[in-house]
């Protein structure tokens, strides 16, 4: 293995685990929020309201991340991806901290769910910045030959934090509900502050990106790269947000939805929808693995189209697994869906990369990617939950992914894929 590459596979890596580490920080608070927040936030309002209201302060950080893509995406491109990186990093691990030890609307009233909600915004300030960097750092060392399954790597981290997430709230199962909803649950929370200390030393080892020293060695670092991206590349942020929708809609359907679903309509403990979501996890884990070799050989968008066919087929079926209750089936639909979803969540990074140019490319992918994850991830176990108030029925769920993952496809169909940019001036998609 030459030094290039064995370079390229530690900064891959070192993206992957401080990318985890932002990922479990992320959804050990969607976990909480479908299991708990209802209590704990908003105890004076019925059950199906507080699941709701619990939802949206879910959802508050995805509001947030366009924001946390706009600013830290101009100084990525403006002084480098690393920086940013740790400043994220940073960002995120202390807010969850603090968001472990608020005190419950028993203790402080109305005023624990605004500090919660203003936290939560900080998170995904953080996190609109995290996906675009880490991304960036793993295509920008790798060899030409490696792009794609470099940047699989780094999607690793969605599926390895959530393993780590549910281990966390697999442990704590055992408590009493009054254990859990008092103190159980913040537990998470308080210890990601170890694991954000082991990433930040980790980050602040890699280099900086090659592609971004030589854009500054060449002079072209963009004065206003948000204002370049809209100016120059509003085709490519929407083709970017909308191809971004699918993934995001299946993954929390299938992850954070589908844990209320199993929990409060279906009865089933938090131990067995937990365990049901690690196997599912274990996985997209070796079939990120798997596919992004396959992005390497045929090309990112093949893939990602070919997944999404896969996950349009296997909606219906997930669904009709999940509403039997029957655990065995239940665990067979979700391998049937996040086969597929792990196709096109390991082509997704490397496409995407290679649609902007090297000046501008920390702006224009952070701010499509988050855009797309408010379309799709921010409001679907919401939306999951009114459509299955509205129809009675779980179909118009399948309905909703099918329709979502179908919009994707034929998005990711009009990006032209390219090479990426060997210089900061080289364009590299005409969308």
């Amino acid at each position: 293995m030459s030094d290039t590459s064995t370079k390229s596979r530690r900064v891959a890596l070192a993206s992957l685990v401080g990318t985890t580490i932002e990922y479990y920080d992320f959804f050990i608070y969607g976990t909480a929020a479908a299991l708990v927040f209802s209590t704990v936030f908003f105890p004076s309002v019925d059950p199906l309201t507080g699941t709701i209201l619990s939802l949206s302060t879910f959802a508050v950080a995805f509001i947030a991340r366009p924001i946390g893509a706009i600013v830290i995406g101009h100084h990525g491109d403006r002084i480098g991806r690393k920086s940013m990186l740790v400043f994220t990093l940073m960002s995120m691990g202390g807010t969850t901290l603090l968001i472990g030890l608020v005190p419950s609307h028993a203790t402080i009233g109305v005023a624990a769910p605004i500090l919660l909600v203003v936290l939560r915004f900080i998170q995904g300030f953080a996190l609109g910045g995290e996906y675009g960097g880490a991304v960036l750092m793993a295509t920008e060392h790798a060899e030409e030959a490696k792009h794609g399954s470099r940047a699989s790597l780094v999607q690793l981290g969605a599926p390895l934090g959530l393993i780590l997430a549910n281990i966390v709230f697999f442990v704590l199962a055992p408590l009493s509900p009054h254990a859990f909803e008092t103190w159980g649950w913040r537990v998470p929370f308080i210890l990601s502050i170890v694991l954000v200390a082991f990433g930040v030393a980790i980050r602040m080892k890699i280099e900086e990106s090659p592609s971004f020293k030589h854009v500054v060695e060449s002079g072209a670092v963009a004065e206003m790269p948000v204002v370049e991206v809209f100016r120059t590349n509003t085709l490519r942020v929407l083709l970017v947000a909308l191809t971004s929708v699918s993934v995001g809609v299946t993954f929390y359907i299938g992850t954070v939805y589908s844990l209320t679903y199993g929990t409060k309509q279906q009865g089933h403990s938090r131990n067995t929808m937990l365990a049901i979501v690690i196997v599912a996890m274990l996985a997209v884990i070796i079939g990120v693995l798997l596919f992004g070799k396959l992005v390497d050989k045929v090309g990112a968008r093949k893939v990602f189209v070919y997944g999404s066919v896969g996950m349009i087929a296997a909606a219906p079926v997930f669904i009709a697994t999940l509403q039997t209750g029957n655990i065995a089936l239940t665990v067979i639909g979700y391998l049937i869906l996040f086969i597929p979803y792990s196709a096109a969540w390991s082509a997704l990074s490397s496409m995407l990369a290679a649609c902007f140019d090297t000046r501008i490319r920390y702006s224009g992918l952070s701010i499509g990617f988050t855009l797309g994850q408010i379309l799709g991830s921010a409001f679907a176990p919401i939306v999951a939950t009114e459509l299955l108030s509205r129809t009675g029925s779980l179909w118009s769920v399948a309905a909703y992914v099918v329709i979502a993952t179908a919009l994707s496809a034929v998005t990711a169909t009009l990006i032209r894929e390219r090479r990426l940019a060997p210089t900061p001036t080289q364009d590299l998609v005409g969308a």
